[in-house]
């Protein structure tokens, strides 16, 4: 009889300890949405409809790319306030290539996408090489870029984007049954995911959180994945006997593709650990013969690169590129989402999915607010309470891993 109660228990006290022991941000995180969404549907009953939270992933998916990109450089310790002008002057080198030189759109979004590459790593280089602290530089950079995009459609100030496959990239949806194939693709690759990061922690001889965790945690993600596709593959369509309105929106797709491709590379590759090696301690990282200064340049690169592809999508999604494109409170919604789901302001901690939770949260707040008609005024507010509580989380959680001797 003792060993059958004392089983259960030793079974609980090990899943509650590695919850307790673990980082609790994301669960957080997770159910601040939920709460979020109770409270924003009990005040407008719009709100959990297919079609406003299909309006809300598509409001999300440029806020999230940026995001990504900011999350490689917190991982890394440091900071970039460059993106959002980064991804304005990205989009301005497009469109003006597409519509002044005719050049092919294929070729002017590489042209696009390699101008934002080597703006981050002109910066990185500062930051790697010459030591000046990122947030000087990236500053600079916020100024520079900025006026750059100005001098770039000049006296025009606005360049609609008439290019069809411009317009495509965010304003298409991707049929229903090729969604749900993805979605399900996207649940085996987590699934996959998750069982060789237990495995490579076990041949590296760390300890495992109980199995239980892991199902858990498959379970939540396979829902809400699963859940996200259903609830955009719902006629959309207001109209009576009017055409169906269904599918992913393909901006959505490619903010979650940006997601999964970098959280492959962070986990899985040789670069990916000396990025998180380098912000958990970068002294420790060149005594271990990490050049330190050549993962920071790789890292600016990669997270200009990613703002570029942002700027890109958020041209599509508004078909035109204007004085006003990766300005506004861009940035700060990009890096607040960032911090909201979970990536640590101190380095070495996080992952690309907290992009995608922190984009919900702050997406969720705006457009539960703009639903009641909220002001401008009240958003902000709200929204920085939020980021502070993930600050404090994020501090308190940083505490209680030292306290438990995970560093």
């Amino acid at each position: 009889m003792e060993l059958k109660t004392t089983r259960p228990k030793h079974w609980l006290d090990r899943y509650f300890h590695s919850i307790q022991t673990s980082d609790f941000g994301s669960m957080a995180v997770v159910i601040g949405l939920v709460i979020i969404g109770v409270i924003f549907q009990f005040a407008n009953k719009n709100f959990l409809t297919p079609l406003n939270l299909t309006n809300l992933m598509a409001q999300i998916a440029v806020i999230g790319i940026l995001s990504v990109g900011i999350i490689l450089v917190l991982l890394i310790g440091e900071i970039d306030l460059s993106v959002g002008s980064v991804s304005g002057a990205a989009a301005a080198v497009m469109a003006v290539l597409i519509t002044n030189y005719r050049v092919s759109s294929v070729a002017a979004i590489l042209v696009a996408i390699l101008v934002g590459f080597l703006i981050g790593a002109m910066q990185g280089f500062f930051v790697g090489k010459i030591h000046v602290p990122s947030f000087i530089v990236t500053l600079a950079g916020l100024m520079i870029w900025q006026g750059a995009q100005l001098f770039i459609l000049g006296d025009q100030g606005t360049i609609n984007m008439r290019d069809p496959f411009i317009r495509s990239i965010a304003n298409t949806l991707i049929p229903p049954w090729l969604g749900w194939v993805i979605g399900i693709l996207a649940v085996i690759v987590v699934a996959l995911t998750v069982f060789r990061e237990r495995k490579n922690r076990q041949k590296a001889g760390l300890n495992n959180p109980v199995p239980s965790m892991a199902i858990s945690r498959l379970l939540l993600i396979a829902i809400a994945i699963l859940g996200a596709v259903a609830l955009m593959n719902f006629d959309r369509n207001q109209v009576p006997n009017g055409k169906p309105i269904q599918g992913v929106p393909t901006s959505v797709f490619i903010f979650i593709v940006f997601i999964v491709i970098f959280d492959l590379i962070t986990r899985f590759t040789r670069f990916g650990r000396h990025i998180y090696t380098v912000g958990g301690n970068a002294e420790a990282a060149r005594r271990a013969s990490i050049e330190v200064d050549r993962v920071r340049i790789w890292v600016f690169a990669l997270c200009s690169g990613v703002a570029a592809c942002g700027g890109i999508v958020a041209a599509s999604r508004l078909i035109a590129v204007n004085y006003g494109s990766g300005g506004g409170s861009l940035l700060l919604s990009a890096i607040a989402a960032a911090v909201i789901g979970g990536t640590s302001l101190f380095g070495g901690r996080g992952s690309t999915w907290a992009a995608l939770l922190g984009a919900l949260v702050i997406g969720s707040i705006n457009n539960g607010m703009d639903l009641l008609a909220f002001p401008s005024s009240i958003k902000l507010m709200i929204t920085g309470i939020v980021l502070m509580l993930a600050v404090i989380l994020d501090s308190v959680s940083r505490e209680r891993r030292k306290r438990a001797g995970k560093g």
